[in-house]
């Protein structure tokens, strides 16, 4: 393997903070911890002692950990410094690093890309680690780790094998025919099991949509007519003042979006404009915004003044999975609790009667929405994408009868590089780029 310069970063977070990790990685690890702190530990044992640079000068006290090659995350020699967290003394101890010929800082992703390079972790692996790192939610920690576990790599290279042994049936057919050892006719079997992988190809990609609500949140959007109490609903299920709430009517003209941790999962709620006719120009494209948020969300939350019948006037889209919220039901006197009823749930954002059922509506909402956690369902776009070229060059192959072995079988050979691509099992080298620079640094 090529030489390459040895990476620095912190690894640890945000400072100042308790302790921080400084990883090392590379060819002159050995050479950057003898700077450091006069000596290399014996392999995976702490050990602890001063920091200091190359003039000598003390820049703090720590423990060192050597990790070295093969045996190490990225396959290179590699070291963590634990110092303590402050700025000044994580600054320090940095810039003692980069001062050493060799020695540079680390770019976004670039452990992980050596630990790929190096045949340690497969691209799979690497995304899931990302998201591991960056998951806010339970639901999002679970689904991360789950993909973590290769069940996807084994399930890719499943279908790669299988593509792989009947474009060499189709192969061998078309060129051995004549010989006994091979089958007079392979046909009804390899496009029978190019049926069923497509198949179970079309119902993998179909499941990407759970994966972008584990992601990206349960998409509810609030609407109804001003003054119905949106505002009021939104400050109330965020808990703080998200969006301005006054008596007049239209205050809204934007989306206003919170984000909540419901039992685990990521819910993104979203304040719109009132719906009305007669509105400004500006609360005409307020209005229009709040129509297209709602075609693409995953709830719907119609609220209605019950005390005063307010009722959106616009025409809503159909098909939208809605609840309707009866608002404000604490002006209703009580012989007139009978309003409610027609009404999947009232609330009443002053007394806090009915939001915590709404909020357990909602999650119970997600929780049918993201399915079970244990299921394989492809998480980025970049492998639905190339699941998706891989289909098309099946249903290609499938459908030309006509067109000869030769044109079927390099259909089958480009659909098995698609799915082959999504591990890294044949050459990504043009992907690399766009896939660790979304890593944040020392990662």
């Amino acid at each position: 393997m090529a030489e390459r310069d040895t990476i620095v970063a912190l690894s640890s977070g945000r400072l100042p903070a308790g302790i921080a990790v400084v990883r090392i990685s590379g060819a002159k690890t050995r050479s950057a911890l003898e700077t450091i702190t006069g000596a290399v530990p014996e392999p995976r044992f702490a050990r602890y002692g001063v920091f200091a640079d190359k003039a000598g000068a003390h820049i703090d006290f720590g423990i060192t950990l050597f990790f070295q090659a093969p045996a190490s995350f990225t396959g290179e020699d590699s070291a963590e410094l634990h110092a303590h967290g402050g700025k000044a003394v994580v600054a320090a101890l940095l810039d003692a690093l980069c001062a050493i010929e060799g020695v540079r800082p680390a770019e976004a992703g670039e452990f992980t890309r050596r630990a790929f390079l190096n045949g340690k972790v497969d691209l799979l692996k690497a995304e899931a680690l990302a998201d591991l790192v960056s998951a806010e939610t339970e639901a999002q920690r679970r689904f991360a780790v789950l993909n973590s576990h290769g069940g996807h790599k084994e399930l890719y290279a499943g279908w790669r094998r299988r593509l792989i042994h009947a474009r060499a049936m189709i192969e061998a057919e078309m060129d051995f025919s004549d010989e006994s050892d091979v089958p007079g006719s392979v046909a009804d079997q390899i496009w029978a099991d190019i049926d069923r992988m497509s198949v179970e190809i079309r119902r993998h990609i179909a499941g990407f949509r759970r994966a972008e609500i584990i992601r990206d949140g349960f998409d509810v959007v609030i609407l109804g007519a001003p003054n119905a109490g949106k505002s009021s609903l939104l400050n109330a299920l965020a808990k703080r003042d998200a969006a301005i709430v006054t008596d007049e009517p239209g205050t809204t003209r934007d989306l206003i979006e919170v984000v909540l941790d419901l039992d685990g999962r990521k819910v993104r709620v979203t304040d719109t404009a009132g719906l009305r006719e007669g509105g400004g120009a500006v609360e005409t494209i307020g209005i229009e915004k709040a129509i297209a948020r709602a075609r693409a969300a995953n709830l719907v939350l119609l609220l209605e003044d019950v005390a005063n019948s307010s009722r959106p006037v616009a025409e809503l889209p159909e098909a939208l999975e809605i609840l309707r919220v009866g608002a404000k039901c604490d002006l209703l006197p009580p012989a007139f609790d009978f309003a409610c009823s027609g009404y999947d749930i009232c609330i009443s954002v002053m007394s806090g009667h009915g939001v915590d059922r709404l909020l357990q509506g909602i999650s119970n909402r997600a929780e049918v929405a993201l399915g079970e956690s244990v299921d394989l369902i492809p998480w980025r776009e970049r492998h639905v994408a190339l699941l998706s070229e891989a289909l098309k060059l099946l249903e290609s192959a499938r459908a030309a009868e006509q067109a000869g072995y030769e044109l079927r079988a390099e259909d089958l050979r480009l659909a098995s590089e698609r799915i082959g691509r999504i591990s890294g099992a044949v050459d990504v080298e043009d992907l690399l780029d766009v896939i660790f620079s979304q890593f944040c640094i020392g990662k």
